[in-house]
């Protein structure tokens, strides 16, 4: 594999943007944030956002939202588009259900097929009016109105569904609670918290007061750590590396890549740890490694979702191989990711076993260079992009600009840092 050497500052983080966005427009006053994310995801919450009557000034990485308040926000003239966006779809669901105004939210076709029922439903318990096409996909026809707080038990794991009650419970009167069997990422809650609104927490349970008044404020997105883990995974992998990767983002609930590749013999070293609006962020070293793989707890999968694909591919390079269950989540993100990856492994003459939730795939692989489909996904585009530079022979990425989703420079990127 080729040298990998340099530094990098990564674009910033693809959730937290979009939460400091949906929240910066229902807050009073002026947010300005800083480097926003440069992904297309978070484009489509901006693009909505001023479909709602918010005032949005976009320049290079810094947005300027003019706050609407709670109840500042329009009707929209059509329908809102979210794109690819799930987190946009999921979350700005939350606040349209609080909303005197009916709207729609609709995406492309691979959001078409995602899963929105696990939003809608606790939606509804709160008062709110949803309807969406068969199989509890979008588009989804909102009709929101007076809510009523709810306790929430999270039958599923999943930090958007989280935020989206959250959100709704901000225009609840009393308290709203969710509990959650798994955590997953809190930046809702810290961001929450950073605005002025009253969280509580206890155990397993998150719960906000609702009528909160939300101050706008300034904000530094950090550096996207899930965009990070390709070049964390690539450094670990080639013989000879030094990569620097600056200002990542490392909230707890977002770390468990480098709780997962540190013992497995992962040379990672965090420098210059400090906190920025409730977040933590630093720079991350990273250094040739000998890997030895093995099975990923089944209780760190939803810490991992994002990174699984990447992982995968790693685990053909290590000595034990990879396996991981509890992953059948993968299955209906912006592609079929389990197939997906099992699909290109083989054809780049890799062993892999797929299960319903989960792959096995064995270690001290030989990769050959063929042509990748990544199934319109950026993260499936990504993780085969560092398999291609394990691989003999030239690797074909078809469709790449879908890397443009989240991570825009991507391949400038990695043509900068493999020399």
């Amino acid at each position: 594999m080729k040298k990998l050497e340099g530094s990098i500052q990564f674009p910033g983080d693809k959730s937290i943007s979009h939460r400091y966005a949906m929240l910066a427009a229902i807050a009073t006053g002026e947010s300005e944030i800083h480097f926003f994310s440069t992904s297309a995801d978070c484009q489509s919450t901006l693009n909505c956002l001023k479909s709602l009557g918010v005032k949005v000034d976009r320049k290079d990485n810094v947005v300027k939202i003019a706050g609407a308040g709670l109840d500042g926000l329009r009707a929209p003239a059509g329908s809102l588009d979210a794109g690819n966006s799930g987190s946009t779809m999921r979350m700005l669901s939350g606040i349209l259900a609080g909303q005197a105004f009916g709207s729609v939210l609709t995406g492309d076709a691979s959001l078409s097929r995602r899963p929105m029922k696990r939003v809608a439903d606790p939606l509804i318990q709160m008062g709110a009016s949803i309807k969406t096409a068969e199989g509890g996909c979008p588009p989804l026809e909102i009709k929101g109105g007076c809510l009523k707080p709810i306790r929430y038990e999270m039958p599923v794991a999943s930090a958007q569904v989280k935020s989206a009650i959250l959100l709704a419970g901000l225009f609840a009167e009393g308290e709203t609670e969710v509990v959650e069997k798994l955590p997953t990422r809190d930046h809702t809650e810290l961001a929450l918290e950073q605005m002025g609104a009253d969280i509580g927490r206890h155990q397993r349970t998150i719960a906000v007061r609702g009528r909160a008044r939300l101050e706008g404020k300034k904000f530094y997105v950090p550096g996207d750590i899930s965009s990070a883990a390709f070049f964390i995974v690539a450094g670990l992998l080639a013989s000879n590396s030094n990569l620097v990767l600056h200002n990542v983002g490392l909230n707890p609930t977002r770390t468990a890549l480098l709780d997962l590749l540190v013992p497995m013999g992962g040379r990672v070293k965090v420098v210059n740890l400090e906190i920025l609006n409730g977040e933590l962020l630093g720079d991350l070293h990273v250094d040739s490694s000998q890997l030895e793989g093995g099975g990923i707890p089944e209780e760190l999968v939803p810490g991992l979702i994002d990174e699984l694909p990447v992982l995968a591919v790693m685990g053909t390079q290590t000595e034990l191989g990879l396996a991981f269950r509890g992953a059948a989540e993968l299955r209906v993100k912006e592609s079929d990711r389990l197939a997906a990856v099992a699909e290109n492994l083989r054809r780049m003459g890799a062993e892999v076993e797929e299960f319903p939730d989960g792959l096995r795939v064995p270690g001290k692989q030989k990769l050959h260079g063929v042509e990748i489909d990544p199934h319109a996904d950026h993260r499936i585009a990504m993780a085969f992009s560092i398999a291609a530079l394990v691989a003999e022979g030239t690797t074909v990425i078809k469709d790449s600009s879908c890397v443009d989703i989240s991570f825009p420079d991507f391949f400038e990127t990695l043509g900068r840092v493999a020399v």
